[in-house]
């Protein structure tokens, strides 16, 4: 039990913790609607019962007006149902992920049937996750149809993600700003330098399209605010009102590198980033973290040096069993430690073939029986040579 805590901590926490801060941020929402609807609502009945008392309004422009609070209201309604159903969703994503996690501790033990099947739909949500976060959305929607496991991954949220990190490699920054004013305040809390990077951006447009003018209020509007933290930045881009009308300045490495269009691409890096980080999720893909540590676990001394690279297939393979000598593989376990046993596991009936190749003796005979071989011979499991049963000898280990 204490493993299985630790491993759901460690690679299945943001399946659990994503649901939750998605929640939190409609409640947030519904919550801050509330606060505005209350207010605007209140003034609105307020002033108009002033207005009826001291006789400034006609019964009809009180009418009017009631009117006009009534379907403000209605509007409103129609927003809290729209976030009601948003919250029961998430409650239903999460119902389902605690219930598939819940199935991992109604496993009797680790060589039972259920546990490999849980193995199997936590692989297939790995490789959704790896998918969506390089781009292959449909191909993620798709195999998440298929597995049946739509509810244990957020491929709307990779999608949103995805469009806006489009957005910012088609230079354009409306989307992103629109996405940090959603998230002002968790932003503000993570102190977080996107919203700024995207203003010193849109200033930088400008300049580079000589609207001086429109540059000059854009950053007294929005870079101004943040000197206080920013203060360098802000007057390096100050300096371009200064430079822009003198080409040989322009060629200095602060201008020019704020002129790079490589700062798109730094931008669409740093929304990702910061999109992850504020919703919990790890900054790369989960395979990557559960890949090496099974290889890790997999990898012996036998596999490097001695295990020559191999082309993938049950006929040219070294082994049939190892995946660390597969030749798609054995590149990722190069640098990575090896397997540590405290107890070693072999065969009490060891003998060698001559190819040198070592296996248990009773296998060898029960494979012998299941295919049919003739009386008297056997066959390597893994390179399928045939040999007579007098040219396999037996091991001894001292």
């Amino acid at each position: 039990m204490p493993r299985r805590t630790l491993y759901l901590e460690y690679r299945d926490e943001s399946l659990l913790r994503l649901p939750y801060e998605l929640h939190r941020k409609v409640f947030k929402k519904a919550q801050n609607t509330w606060e505005r609807e209350k207010v605007a609502t209140a003034e609105t009945i307020k002033d108009l019962a002033q207005k009826a008392s001291s006789g400034e309004h006609s019964a009809e422009d009180s009418v009017k007006a009631l009117d006009a609070a009534i379907a403000k209201m209605q509007n409103y309604k129609r927003k809290v149902e729209t976030l009601h159903a948003e919250e029961k969703q998430l409650h239903g994503h999460q119902a389902k992920r605690i219930a598939h996690l819940q199935d991992l501790y109604k496993c009797p033990d680790l060589m039972d049937k259920s546990y490999e099947r849980w193995s199997r739909k936590r692989l297939d949500r790995l490789l959704v996750d790896y998918l969506a976060r390089h781009g292959h959305l449909e191909t993620a929607k798709k195999l998440a149809e298929d597995r049946g496991i739509i509810d244990l991954v957020d491929l709307e949220m990779f999608m949103s993600c995805a469009r806006i990190e489009e957005s910012l490699k088609n230079k354009s920054t409306a989307e992103c700003l629109v996405w940090c004013a959603e998230n002002k305040m968790a932003l503000r809390k993570q102190k977080s330098e996107l919203e700024f990077e995207l203003r010193l951006q849109d200033f930088v447009d400008l300049m580079r399209n000589q609207k001086l003018n429109e540059a000059m209020n854009y950053a007294k509007r929005f870079l101004a605010p943040h000197k206080a933290t920013h203060f360098n930045a802000i007057r390096q881009a100050a300096g371009l009102l200064a430079a822009s009308s003198r080409s040989h300045l322009m060629e200095h490495p602060q201008y020019k590198a704020l002129y790079s269009e490589d700062r798109w691409s730094y931008l669409a890096e740093t929304f990702i980033k910061t999109h992850n980080s504020l919703l919990g999720l790890p900054p790369g893909p989960s395979i990557f973290v559960a890949l090496p540590a099974g290889l890790s676990a997999l990898k012996v001394s036998a596999c490097y040096p001695s295990c020559p690279p191999t082309t993938s297939g049950p006929a040219t393979s070294n082994t049939s069993l190892c995946p660390i000598c597969a030749t798609e593989l054995k590149p990722l376990a190069k640098d990575l430690p090896y397997a540590h046993y405290a107890r070693s596991s072999m065969d009490l009936d060891p003998v060698v073939l001559p190819n040198n190749r070592i296996y248990s003796e009773e296998r060898l005979h029960s494979l012998a029986k299941k295919l049919g071989l003739p009386q008297g011979m056997i066959r390597d499991p893994t390179t399928g040579e045939d040999f007579e049963q007098t040219q396999v000898k037996k091991v001894f280990i001292m």
